[in-house]
């Protein structure tokens, strides 16, 4: 029996007709999916621009009246932050096109699978933190006695970062969306982007923490 295979040249061609039709399917100019991404890439800066002040002034720590009340402040806004982000995103896909090329069984069940391991990262980090650890209580001086290393910090540096990425994607597997598939890659892009300020500032705020420590030990 023969069998042919597609040459170089071929498979080059239907990557990009695959392309093509992938990013002819988003409509970059909705406003929703535009405030989508807007959202996504505000949430961070704002956490970030928001810890770093209070942890100079503490100024969330003294309207709330204590550090732990400013940090379920800041907590609250978060979460709320990330609900509005969360229904943009879901409005967004929803006047989008779907793609041929995305609706098939697999990609429906992989968009599944990725949705239940994100939410299982990030519901289980947020058990092993706290809300303090969380939401950012290091920079209001609320810091954790030692670094947690149970499920799932033993299998991932960062799993509430990761496990909400990976629900990005899920949804947008599931849906059939390429639209979707540029905000999972624009939510992935502004954690990778929070984690290059986040981690070297709280390793700094508890090496400080240790110094102390030893000091005190020393005195």
């Amino acid at each position: 029996m023969n069998s042919t295979v597609a040459s170089p040249d071929t498979l080059l061609a239907q990557c990009q007709v695959v392309y093509d039709s992938l990013l002819l399917s988003i409509d970059f100019s909705e406003p929703r999916f535009r405030c989508a991404l807007a959202c996504v890439a505000f949430n961070p800066i704002f956490w970030n621009i928001a810890a770093r002040l209070e942890y100079s002034t503490h100024i969330l720590t003294k309207i709330a009246g204590g550090a732990k009340r400013g940090c379920y402040l800041l907590a609250l806004t978060i979460f709320s932050l990330g609900i509005g982000r969360d229904y943009m995103y879901e409005q967004a896909l929803r006047l989008q096109d779907t793609s041929p090329y995305m609706q098939c069984d697999a990609l429906v069940y992989l968009g599944y699978a990725a949705i239940g391991l994100g939410q299982l990262l990030v519901l289980t980090s947020m058990y092993q933190l706290g809300i303090t650890g969380t939401y950012l209580g290091d920079y209001f001086g609320i810091l954790m006695d030692s670094r947690v290393t149970a499920f799932p910090f033993n299998v991932s540096n960062n799993p509430m970062y990761q496990g909400s990425t990976l629900s990005f994607l899920g949804m947008a597997l599931v849906a059939g969306k390429p639209a979707g598939l540029v905000v999972a890659a624009a939510v992935h892009l502004m954690y990778a982007i929070a984690l290059w300020f986040e981690e070297p500032f709280t390793a700094k705020i508890y090496a400080r923490r240790d110094q102390q420590r030893g000091d005190k030990k020393l005195q």
